[in-house]
């Protein structure tokens, strides 16, 4: 599985209408959570985060929010944000164009936000346009660092070293609250948390 930690700066040149980072003079990073939520990971995270007064951004997938309604609610009663990340995980590079802005809106449904982030990152400029318009007017967040949860190949220290090493001020981290990625998260988000709070850091939700 191929993919690179630290977004590229080509890649976010070519589609800069989409956030990849948050600008900031602050200590502060913007924790963010795929692909729920899930019973047992979803209830893992948050209390992770309450340990440390964290604040995150869960871009959920909208059947699971169909299937787990109150563990949603539970996401925003704690403080949180939400995100649409389609209705059912599609990937906009291979799926037609009314196809997926249907499976959006059908997230957007259930799911009352106006982020959204693209499964695997994967978007044409022709669907951003159309989120971006006036029918949607949403923002597309993508990520500075992909803490790498989700690569079964990955070692549970690699995965905490991804975030401990390139996560700046202003960074957008990626994590999973889904069961493929539950080893290696309930690794290294306890870490993740611990690393930067002891460094006088703040965990916020997206400002946008």
């Amino acid at each position: 599985m191929f993919y690179l930690t630290i977004a590229p700066y080509l890649l976010q040149k070519i589609y800069s209408e989409c956030i990849w980072k948050i600008n900031t003079d602050k200590k502060e990073i913007f924790l963010t959570f795929d692909d729920g939520p899930t019973p047992e990971v979803t209830w893992f995270v948050l209390g992770e985060l309450a340990k440390f007064q964290a604040r995150a951004t869960f871009f959920c997938i909208g059947s699971q929010v169909k299937n787990y309604p109150a563990l949603y609610k539970e996401i925003i009663a704690h403080g949180h944000r939400t995100g649409n990340h389609t209705y059912d995980h599609l990937n906009g590079w291979r799926v037609k164009d009314n196809e997926y802005i249907d499976n959006i809106q059908l997230a957007k449904d259930v799911i009352n936000s106006r982020l959204f982030r693209p499964p695997y990152g994967k978007i044409t400029k022709f669907q951003l346009k159309i989120l971006e318009g006036d029918k949607f007017r949403m923002k597309t967040v993508m990520w500075t660092v992909l803490s790498g949860d989700f690569d079964t190949t990955v070692s549970n220290e690699k995965c905490y070293q991804n975030v401990a090493r390139n996560t700046r001020e202003g960074s957008i981290v990626v994590f999973h609250d889904s069961e493929k990625a539950f080893t290696r998260l309930r690794y290294a988000l306890p870490k993740t948390l611990d690393h930067f709070a002891a460094r006088g850091f703040q965990f916020n939700t997206l400002p946008l």
